[in-house]
């Protein structure tokens, strides 16, 4: 049976802020992304994004696992692997919701209190890490919940954004599964920070930067 907690991980209704969050899909909206080209957006952020962010949190699982636990490395290679400053603080605000659910579930884990040594506010995949510590999921399980958040993500944001039939969402998921099972196998074979893949996608930064100037938005990213 798989794990409640990985199944957790990866529900859109765990209270950790992620309704806040549309992975880059109001902004490509607002430059005219249409409804037909979501699947190739979600194509393209399983390529880019995706690999880099699930990579991350599986090096902070690592991380967590080890004494003393020491984020510092990940988090580093993560926030260079992230240009456009909206998009690191999206992170850092989606990781403010994580970790408030890692303290509460366990304040004095190791993996928990090692993310007050950071210099910088954590990013989003290293409080994942964190939490998957707390939780005890495997680096697979971790991966896949990454990378089906980011799907997941998206395709409840375009109900908002550009509304169809919500059925639609279920195939683009269905249909993105093997770029999807390729990312996972990426991100696990990452052994080290400095080896985090370095897939920035320049258009989405570019309407990160924009979205981030527009007074009017649903979604802070």
């Amino acid at each position: 049976m798989v794990s409640l907690a990985s199944l957790l991980l990866g529900d859109g209704r765990l209270p950790v802020g992620a309704y806040t969050y549309s992975a880059g899909l109001e902004p490509a909206v607002a430059a005219g992304l249409t409804r037909d080209r979501i699947p190739a957006l979600l194509r393209a952020r399983l390529h880019t994004t995706a690999v880099t962010e699930a990579a991350a949190a599986v090096l902070a699982l690592r991380a967590a696992g080890r004494d003393p636990a020491d984020y510092g490395p990940v988090q580093e290679a993560l926030t260079a692997r992230t240009p456009a400053a909206p998009q690191r603080e999206a992170s850092a605000t989606l990781g403010r919701g994580v970790r408030r659910l890692a303290r509460r579930l366990a304040p004095d884990h190791p993996a928990v209190t090692a993310l007050a040594a950071l210099p910088a506010r954590p990013l989003r995949p290293v409080t994942l890490g964190a939490l998957g510590a707390v939780l005890k999921v495997t680096e697979e399980e971790l991966a896949h919940a990454v990378v089906y958040d980011e799907l997941q993500t998206i395709a409840s944001a375009a109900l908002k954004l550009l509304p169809g039939d919500p059925l639609d969402a279920v195939a683009w998921i269905l249909a993105a599964e093997p770029e999807a099972a390729r990312a996972v196998t990426t991100a696990l074979a990452v052994r080290s920070p400095d080896r985090l893949p370095a897939r920035t996608a320049p258009l989405t930064e570019q309407w990160a930067l924009e979205h981030a100037r527009r007074e009017r938005r649903l979604f802070l990213a």
